[in-house]
């Protein structure tokens, strides 16, 4: 029974309960990561759903992308501090607007060169320039999970080029594991490091030259963009490892005749930017290993004789095209939107970043890293 205003009693009808299973499974799969940290303390049944069940997580991983959860990590080269924003402050509709920054906490660890920054399921790959070498340390930053992996030189036992070692990060979803593949940067030997095992292995050596920057992650491979010689002359060749088999291939491309290639992933398929001075070509293989999939996505136009080489960050799902420049004028590295649909080019203002910039971009997710070396 309850009073109403007018004096009079009644009863309230109560309000429908959701089901539990509908509210962990269809809301919770929902938030923000940063919400469900805090929702852990309403009740045991869902502290352990979002700490411990992989399935739980593998779910919120796909809602995550569907609803564009997704940050870019930021980094000066030689800097000890990243720095995260979400994507949508970056691609704003406001001309020269300013991006919001915040500091990640990191370790130690990895308060040093970060040279290279590669990501796959929410889980950051740092290639760490240290004296005597490069290291890889995993990061999960939406957990603040970091994982440091065994040195190389513990599993190589006569000379390797530790210097200029190559890291490249990526999921074998048919034994549902995550794996780290390491390429020496002066020889062509190859090592694999599967999380939870805690030790490196030896696979079949790299076929071409090996490559100077990190692979990328896309249909279950991990694909290099690296060098053949022939006759000698030195040309691309796009390489792929299966991290299901751990087997080469040797995939197709498009007939290209721009001065500098990279690679990248746009709607779960292979990119290439190709560029030269001036320009900034966009290429999509839209059936993997098919060189007659091979499409033009983008042509960014002439963006100022003061810029030089653009180097493509992302790609995001309503066709704008993230890449740095360097202005010859001002003599600074700066971030650069380019809206494909109206031709606009846009560049936000980043207060705490002048010099080399090293992106990545990450989905916010649950998966859990393994204790570090």
């Amino acid at each position: 029974m309850a009073l109403h205003s007018n004096g009079t009693t009644g009863t309230i009808a109560s309000l429908p309960s959701l089901p539990l299973e509908l509210v962990e499974e269809e809301i919770l799969s929902r938030l923000p990561v940063k919400k469900l940290l805090q929702l852990r303390c309403i009740c045991k049944s869902w502290k352990s759903l979002i700490s411990d069940d992989p399935k739980f997580a593998k779910k919120h991983l796909r809602m995550s992308n569907i609803l564009k959860h997704k940050h870019l990590i930021m980094n000066v080269l030689g800097d000890r501090i990243l720095w995260d924003s979400p994507l949508s402050s970056v691609f704003s509709n406001v001309s020269n607007h300013t991006v919001t920054l915040t500091e990640l906490n990191n370790p130690i660890s990895i308060s040093r060169n970060i040279s290279e920054i590669c990501s796959c399921d929410g889980i950051l790959c740092f290639t760490i320039c240290e004296e005597g070498g490069q290291s890889a340390v995993l990061c999960n930053p939406s957990l603040r999970q970091y994982s440091t992996l065994p040195p190389l030189k513990n599993h190589r036992k006569r000379e390797y080029d530790y210097q200029n070692a190559v890291y490249s990060f990526g999921y074998d979803h048919v034994n549902d594991v995550y794996k780290v593949i390491a390429i020496s940067g002066k020889y062509t030997e190859v090592d694999v490091y599967t999380l939870g095992t805690n030790n490196w292995r030896s696979i079949q050596d790299f076929p071409y030259c090996p490559p100077c920057n990190h692979g990328v992650f896309v249909g279950g491979t991990v694909t290099w963009l690296a060098y053949e010689v022939s006759n000698r002359n030195i040309s691309y060749v796009i390489v792929s490892l299966d991290l299901k088999t751990e087997s080469y291939q040797k995939i197709p491309q498009p007939d290209l005749k721009k001065d500098h290639w990279t690679l990248g992933m746009f709607r779960d398929c292979l990119c290439i930017f190709a560029s030269n001075k001036m320009l900034l070509d966009v290429w999509i293989m839209q059936e993997y290993g098919i060189k007659e999939s091979w499409t033009k996505l983008y042509n960014v136009p002439y963006v100022g004789t003061q810029c030089t080489y653009p180097r493509t960050g992302y790609i995001s799902d309503d066709d704008q095209v993230l890449f740095i420049l360097y202005d010859l004028i001002d003599s600074k590295y700066k971030l650069v939107v380019y809206n494909s649909k109206n031709g606009n080019m846009n560049i936000p203002k980043i207060q705490q970043m002048d010099g080399f910039m090293i992106l990545g971009v990450y989905v916010e997710s649950l998966i859990s890293l393994p204790c570090s070396y």
